[in-house]
């Protein structure tokens, strides 16, 4: 019988043990996540103040507060934007997209929205690898900046959009290069032509199209497709006469001995823009200037915290090859 009861008070003592430990962490849990409401201005200018020292971390949450706390308020709309320029500033650019694209869906006619729409495109654009990677940030950045430059073409966001634009561009024509010179060196011509063919036909505004039509010439005289060869470099000679790149051509057709009657190389320019420009550099110049340029628009207490506001030149055969 005694043994029986010292059974039945160890049990007991176990059951009160756990009763108490289980209500120590409900009250950690409580503590932890206790509510303290705080004024909006109040909450909003701590939030201010560690961006200002950098501690963006703090920032955020200080942001989040404003928005859990005052969900319906203006400050919780700034807030929402703020977050994701915060999260931006700390590199942290998946978070930093969600909350933009957060503000976006709930905020489309907000007087803010053609910079959210913005520093989205910059997410993407700042991740921008070297042309020997994959380009999907690359390709994502295109399509974010022709969202900006096609939603608002009048902004000074579009203006900024449309020279980052043509920066990549320049990039994903350095990516066709990189490929179709790789192809060229392993004999496989005709996979390099397609990749040169790209870069004539999709990106005719980059500084790599010179290279692209001398390239073609190369490939297509080691083909023994001589008729496709003069017609690139007879849009080479007529858009970049005198380059390093119609001389280089002209070498090429001279050697071979298959120069038309006639023929004379065009003189080169003596101040020629480098054409082999490294994409990679031009972008990390640029990315180098960004952030200086992309503080959010500020604040308007009145107006923002009370309202939402050459291809066809192939037929073409003046170079004289």
């Amino acid at each position: 019988m005694a043994f029986r009861f010292g059974y039945i008070a160890k049990i007991v003592v176990v059951v009160a043990l756990c009763a108490a430990v289980g209500a120590c962490g409900s009250s950690k849990k409580k503590e932890k996540f206790a509510y303290v409401e705080r004024p909006v201005e109040t909450l909003y200018a701590d939030a201010t103040r560690e961006m200002n020292r950098k501690r963006y971390d703090r920032a955020i949450a200080y942001f989040e507060e404003v928005e859990r706390q005052h969900p319906y308020s203006a400050w919780a709309r700034r807030a929402m934007l703020m977050k994701a320029f915060a999260y931006y500033q700390g590199n942290d650019y998946e978070e930093a997209v969600q909350a933009v694209e957060q503000f976006i869906s709930l905020h489309p006619g907000n007087k803010d929205a053609p910079y959210a729409y913005y520093l989205k495109a910059i997410c993407y654009y700042e991740r921008i690898r070297d042309v020997g990677r994959d380009q999907d940030y690359t390709n994502n950045a295109v399509a974010a900046l022709n969202d900006v430059i096609r939603r608002y073409p009048n902004t000074e966001y579009a203006r900024d959009a449309r020279l980052k634009l043509d920066l990549t561009f320049d990039h994903l024509a350095g990516k066709e290069m990189y490929v179709g010179r790789f192809y060229l060196k392993g004999n496989k011509h005709i996979s390099a032509i397609n990749r040169f063919k790209t870069v004539v036909e999709k990106y005719q505004t980059t500084n790599h199209v010179p290279e692209a039509l001398h390239r073609l010439v190369e490939a297509y005289l080691e083909l023994g497709v001589i008729d496709e060869a003069r017609a690139a470099a007879a849009v080479l000679g007529y858009n970049y006469p005198g380059s390093r790149w119609y001389q280089d051509t002209y070498r090429l057709f001279e050697k071979r001995g298959i120069l038309m009657e006639g023929s004379v190389p065009k003189k080169r320019a003596r101040k020629e823009k480098k054409q082999e420009e490294d994409p990679n550099e031009v972008l990390r110049n640029t990315k180098a200037t960004s952030r200086d340029a992309l503080d959010p628009p500020p604040a308007e207490i009145d107006d923002d915290l009370s309202g939402d506001s050459i291809s066809d030149q192939f037929e073409e055969n003046e170079a004289g090859f």
